[in-house]
This record gives structure tokens, C-alpha cells and sequence, in this order.
């Protein structure tokens, strides 16, 4: 079924039934509505907006690549917030938000306008595959790529203000957990450790003894939370991002403002902006830091 099929069958030419679509106002609403009921009859459901949107050159849509895909997405309640933001900005802006394939053919073949990468390795391929596209790219978090658009929070500054606040606890004896990335805010916590003469030494997993931790995310510092220690008398627990379920635990965290950095994102995708907009972040003292004991001090790594 064509609209040529419907001109023929309604006694009009082609391109008055495309305007039924998508030019109505070109036509007499009596004229239109003749159209589209000849169209229900003989089983025409409307143009290909695929292929409409092809020949406007217009997707109406916006690809979004993060490591570990959707799956992984949904399992991290910070990812949540900030994929709310920016889908109320695009939405606004009458854009789809397409998830990609963590692949470089699902990049290839995405049909989209724009491409935002949160938080990739700068060698993860779909980084390459996205630059490749030619089309705009806003980044959140990381890799930084010189012009394109980038939104990010102050991490490192808030790292910083995380440790200090444990060394003006009198902590002197940290574990710092990571589960990968945050390169930022692991630096921080160097900042601040180093210099206080903290021996920055990696290991495979925690170890008991220190008088305080550092996680990198508040998913981890919750992980801690419900390892059946006693937070703050054994080990004060400081976290980063202030989930929802942060203020609840009681969890000492860094507080960034998830929702309107996905917000901002997506505004920068519906335009297609090259803008950097860094956000602040202010710590926030619960009930899982306290001063430490006797036993804070260095006694190894």
C-alpha cells in the first residue's frame, strides 16, 4: 500500500495525500478527513517515520553508551538520577533517548542525532566509533574530548573534602574502595592523604584494621554499612554522589547533583552544544563519622 495507491483510490494527486500527513493545514479539514478514512479502508497505516525522518535528515533522537550497558545502569542507583535528568531534558525537547549497544557496530548503526558517552574509558571503542560519526558528543564524567561538550561535577575537590573531613576526625589510617573509573576522585583522596603523609599502597580487597574508608561511590560505602560492622565505632564510612538511599543509612557522603547534570546533558544533546559545564558538590556529615580512637594512627599500609 502506497500513497499513490490512496491518490488514485480518493481521485487526488500524490502530494495532496502526503499533506494529509504531514502538511495538514495545506488542506480543507473535509478534503483530509476523505483522505485518511479511504486510507483506514484500505489498510494504510501512515508514512515510514524512519524514513521520513531519513529524508528530513532528522532523527529525533539522541544515543546514549555507558559502560556495561542499560543492565549495568540499573543496578546503579546514580546512574538512575542522572538518566531521569536527562531524560526529562530530552523528552522536553521532543527527542528519543536511544540505549547503545556496548559495541562498536551498535555505535555504527545507531540512527541518531547526537551521541553522549557517560563515563567511558578514553580507549573503550565505542569512544572512537561515536568521534567517528561526525555528529555532536557530550560527555559526562569522562573521557574529556577537546570539542565536545562535557558535564561533570567537581570530583576531585570533593574527594579531597572527604578525606580531610576523616583527618580532622583524627583518622590516620584509611581504606580507600573502588570498584574501577573515578579517576578524579581517586586522585582527591591522594590530595589529601598524601598530604598528611598517608603511604598510598593498592590492595586486592579490604583489609581490617583501618579507621576509616573511602568509597568512591555510595553503593560501596553502603556495602560497608551492612558488613556487620559497628559504623562509626569500628570505622567511619564516608561515601560520594548522596543517593537516595544515603540519607536514610545515615552515610557521611559527597553530595553532587545527579539529576541536573543528566538535565544539563541533555540539554547540551537537543542543541548540540560543545558548552563544559562543571557543577559543585558539597559534603554532607551523617552519622557514619566519628572520631577516631586511641588506634587511628599510622601502623603500616
Amino acid at each position: 500500500m502506497t500513497l499513490k495507491t490512496i491518490a488514485e483510490t480518493v481521485g487526488v494527486s500524490r502530494t495532496t495525500v502526503s499533506n494529509a500527513y504531514n502538511r495538514p493545514d495545506q488542506l480543507a479539514p473535509e478534503l483530509r478527513d476523505r483522505i485518511l478514512g479511504a486510507a483506514r479502508e484500505l489498510g494504510y497505516a501512515g508514512p515510514d517515520p524512519a524514513a521520513r525522518r531519513l529524508r528530513s535528515g532528522r532523527r529525533d533522537a539522541v544515543g546514549l553508551l555507558l559502560a556495561g550497558g542499560l543492565s549495568h545502569a540499573f543496578g546503579d542507583p546514580a546512574a538512575v538520577v542522572l538518566l531521569q535528568g536527562m531524560a526529562h531534558a530530552t523528552e522536553a525537547a521532543g527527542l528519543a533517548m536511544l540505549v547503545i549497544p556496548d559495541r562498536r557496530d551498535g555505535v555504527r548503526d545507531a540512527v541518531v542525532d547526537a551521541f553522549c558517552l557517560y563515563s567511558l574509558d578514553a580507549d573503550h571503542p565505542s569512544v572512537a566509533a561515536a568521534q567517528d560519526r561526525g555528529v555532536p558528543l557530550v560527555v559526562v564524567d569522562e573521557p574529556r574530548l577537546d570539542g565536545h561538550g562535557f558535564v561533570a561535577s567537581e570530583d576531585r575537590l570533593g574527594a579531597r573534602l572527604a578525606a580531610e573531613h576523616l583527618l580532622a576526625l583524627g583518622h590516620r589510617r584509611f581504606a580507600v574502595l573502588t570498584d574501577g573509573g573515578h579517576g578524579d576522585r581517586l586522585a582527591g583522596y591522594r590530595d589529601a592523604l598524601g598530604a598528611a603523609g598517608a603511604e598510598w599502597v593498592e590492595l586486592p580487597r579490604y583489609e581490617p584494621g583501618p579507621t576509616a574508608v573511602l568509597a568512591t561511590s555510595d553503593r560501596l560505602a553502603l556495602r560497608v554499612l551492612e558488613a556487620g560492622l559497628r559504623v562509626p565505632d569500628d570505622v567511619s564510612v564516608v561515601g560520594f554522589d548522596d543517593i537516595p538511599a544515603a540519607a536514610p543509612a545515615g552515610l557521611t557522603t559527597v553530595r553532587q547533583p545527579l539529576f541536573e547534570k543528566g538535565e544539563i546533558a541533555g540539554r547540551l544533546l537537543s542543541r548540540g552544544a560543545a558548552d563544559e559545564v562543571i557543577l559543585p558538590v558539597e559534603l554532607v556529615v551523617r552519622g557514619s563519622t566519628a572520631r577516631a580512637g586511641a588506634y587511628g594512627t599510622f601502623s603500616g599500609p
